[in-house]
């Protein structure tokens, strides 16, 4: 029954829906060429991703049918205005996933149709079959109708009985039926909707490209980030150290001279060291939290939280934990997210939803602020890109001005 229902809700969907957007789809195309295609077809296009997206989402939850999205990124930063839109349009239309749905729109109204309206046919003709045998033949006979159910002449009670009978092993029939129908719906649509030879091809080169250069930004950042210590060192810690030193000197040859005074740089002496000892502390601490090695991501993030300013609730679902690279890349980019929020947001509240599925770490950190953030060159979000960039992952923001702000990160790991 459930595969019916589906399969009658895929049937009107892959009809009405499916004709509906490849007209639209046509005629905005079409009128690029007037000027206001330039504006109608990528909200068109936008809504037959969605429409094919939601085909994907009930093909992996109904069938177990996985089909991916082989849609081109959208650059970070596009321009807004009438620029903006034609770049947008461009940028769609160059894409063959574009054509290549819209080729699925075809034959999910045509083919795509008919091999789903199996699937309800199945449950609703058995029992058309028990309302003839409930007596509904006899008029219809003796109007001279001749009906047929199946190959079963029905013509008496005992033929109408046999429409019944038949109906009953149509309905077991669908039990076993019905879900493959269903499914056979969905591996129609995979052959268009999944991305073909040539674009993975193009996806794995571009993913090799992009690690590539997030690799050299990894390096760089690495050099810049041992230049920092070097010189966090050099200007604290060890300057404390070297004053240490020259004090200790200094009390040695007044320890019997000037035994008062001795006292005094001892005091001196032992709270430079304390101030040491702190400055080494906080370097360690940036270098890797202590928390995060010893408790794992989501304590660590629970940490940071507690730290600030503002209110902050934490979520985290983590059934065990990531490789340690990982952890930190997404603790310090959780970190930099929650202080420009803090210090550039002007928020007031702040979540964070950590969680894993799939395959795949995501967070999300969002703050009831302003609004207005970017990516950029130069920007903070630009930093945490590249560093989430070196294991593949990638950062997504939405900031429309007057907030909310929502930053989502995600990076490709498996849990231990």
């Amino acid at each position: 029954m459930i595969a019916g229902a589906r399969g009658l809700y895929l049937a009107i969907v892959s009809l009405a829906g499916s004709i509906t957007l490849f007209v639209f789809s046509v005629l905005s195309i079409a009128f690029i060429l007037l000027g206001i295609g330039v504006f109608t077809t990528p909200a068109v296009l936008t809504a037959v991703r969605k429409f094919a997206n939601l085909r994907r989402v009930q093909a992996g939850e109904w069938s177990d049918v996985h089909i991916p999205a082989p849609y081109r990124k959208r650059p970070a930063g596009p321009r807004s205005g009438v620029t903006g839109q034609v770049e947008r349009c461009s940028l769609m239309l160059k894409d063959p996933a574009t054509w290549r749905d819209l080729q699925w729109l075809l034959v999910d109204m045509t083919a795509g149709f008919v091999v789903v309206i199996f699937a309800p046919a199945l449950v609703l003709y058995p029992v058309y079959g028990w309302v003839l045998a409930l007596g509904v033949w006899k008029p219809i006979y003796n109007a001279g109708g001749g009906e047929w159910y199946g190959f079963i002449h029905v013509n008496s009670q005992m033929a109408a009985n046999g429409a019944a009978a038949l109906g009953t092993a149509l309905g077991v029939l669908a039990l076993f039926v019905n879900p493959a129908v269903v499914r056979g719906h969905f591996l129609l649509a995979r052959t268009l909707l999944a991305p073909t030879a040539s674009m993975r091809e193009r996806e794995l080169a571009q993913r090799v490209d992009r690690l590539e250069e997030t690799r050299h930004d990894a390096v760089d950042s690495s050099a810049a980030e041992l230049r920092r210590i070097e010189r966090d060192l050099h200007d604290g810690a060890q300057a404390r150290l070297v004053a240490m030193g020259m004090d200790l000197g200094t009390i040695e040859a007044l320890v019997e001279k000037d035994p008062a005074k001795a006292k005094e740089m001892i005091a001196k002496a032992r709270q430079n060291s304390g101030e040491a000892l702190t400055e080494l502390r906080d370097l360690v601490r940036g270098i890797h939290p202590p928390v995060l090695a010893e408790r794992g991501l989501g304590d660590a993030v629970k940490a940071l939280a507690l730290r600030l300013p503002v209110a902050t609730d934490v979520d985290v679902d983590l059934p065990g934990r990531a490789e340690e690279p990982v952890e930190a890349a997404a603790y310090f980019a959780v970190s930099e997210t929650l202080t420009n929020a803090v210090k550039y947001a002007e928020a007031d509240r702040i979540w964070v939803d950590v969680h894993h599925e799939q395959g795949m770490l995501r967070i999300a950190v969002t703050d009831n602020g302003k609004g207005g953030a970017a990516m950029g060159a130069g920007s903070g979000l630009s930093g945490i890109e590249r560093r989430l960039g070196t294991f593949d992952g990638v950062l997504a923001v939405s900031s429309p001005v007057g907030g909310p702000t929502m930053v989502t990160m995600e990076i490709p790991c498996e849990l231990s």
